[in-house]
């Protein structure tokens, strides 16, 4: 494996021993297939941030730990990349953590790891659990401070929440579906999981405004696919065959494909579809129209933000406003222009 960085830079990029980054270097036996992908990362880090890291100043390694999937993950990797010149001259080294799924013992360990190898700060998006929360504590112990993202562990010792004010989100999403839905509509709900703590805002922020809005509407729950697509089109797949037709989706946890296709596999096509976030698969079903609108926010501002908190803990300049995300209503006629219509 041939590459230009010391193997001590190789060894901090990815967390592990300067003596297991040699031997992965040099083909050596008893290397696992995840430690020579963790290698592997770090190199490909590395050279995406090489001409970050000639900025003069101090450098902070900063880590991203989210459970999500690999579509929004994507995303995130990419805004936090962008926003990475606009804070020079501070060198920043993001070290992401990315997995579809994982338990809070998962979390627990990973968390383990980084407190282990040092870090000057997490942006993390993991379920709300106990067990997480007690690691927040021992991190902000040992001064790593904890920014939560997109959704929040509110009784933590996290430093700061960045992202939406998900129960307003809900709220103004029953606002929507209320002016756009046809009288005694049954809408279909979906979060990625309940304990998501982001998402169950929204889910009752759009339950309590809908039913004061519209009494007379039903809402089928069709939760806990992860925003998977296979998990994801099951769960909906089971609770339509017992469900009223359905008029209207709000789907808050992603996995838009899966949910239209078994929606379209039971015969049915609602009328309206209120979707979150603008990734790749959302563009797509936005240009063709299969959802009626996206609820966005700029995920470049939210990660931004979140650095510049883990910067001002660390003296390095202020701590941002407490204001959430600004969130954008888009359709297909009113997509940012940034993002290219696709081939």
């Amino acid at each position: 494996m041939t590459h230009r960085f010391p193997i001590k830079e190789i060894a901090l990029q990815a967390g592990l021993s300067t003596a297991t980054v040699d031997r992965v270097m040099n083909g050596r036996a008893h290397v696992s297939p995840q430690t020579r992908r963790r290698v592997e990362d770090a190199i490909a880090e590395l050279e995406q941030q090489e001409g970050q890291l000639a900025a003069r100043g101090r450098r902070l390694f900063f880590d991203v730990v989210m459970e999500a999937p690999n579509r929004f993950s994507r995303e995130v990797r990419l805004a936090c990349e962008s926003v990475l010149t606009d804070l020079h001259p501070i060198a920043i080294r993001p070290r992401f953590t990315f997995t579809e799924t994982m338990s809070a013992a998962e979390c627990s360990a990973i968390l383990q790891r980084i407190a282990k190898r040092g870090s000057q700060g997490i942006c993390l998006k993991v379920r709300d659990t106990e067990e997480v929360r007690h690691m927040i504590a021992g991190l902000a112990d040992r001064r790593i401070p904890v920014v939560t993202v997109f959704t929040d562990l509110p009784a933590s010792r996290r430093l700061a929440y960045v992202g939406l004010d998900n129960r307003s989100a809900g709220k103004t999403a029953a606002y929507l579906m209320h002016k756009l839905l046809p009288a005694n509509g049954t809408v279909l709900t979906t979060l990625s999981q309940h304990t998501f703590q982001g998402e169950e805002e929204r889910y009752e922020g759009f339950r309590q405004e809908l039913d004061r809005l519209r009494p007379e509407c039903r809402l089928v729950d069709a939760s806990g696919g992860g925003g998977l697509n296979p998990e994801t089109r099951r769960e909906v797949a089971e609770k339509l065959a017992s469900s009223p037709p359905i008029s209207g989706v709000y789907s808050m946890g992603g996995g838009n494909r899966a949910i239209l296709q078994a929606l379209s596999e039971a015969g049915q096509m609602p009328g309206v579809y209120v979707a979150h976030d603008l990734d790749k698969d959302n563009l797509e079903l936005l240009w063709q129209e299969q959802l009626t609108l996206v609820r966005h926010h700029d995920l470049q501002s939210d990660m931004h933000t979140a650095f510049r908190h883990l910067l001002a803990y660390h003296g390095i300049g202020t701590s941002p406003s407490g204001e959430t995300s600004d969130i954008q209503v888009v359709t297909p006629l009113n997509i940012p222009s940034r993002f290219n219509e696709p081939a």
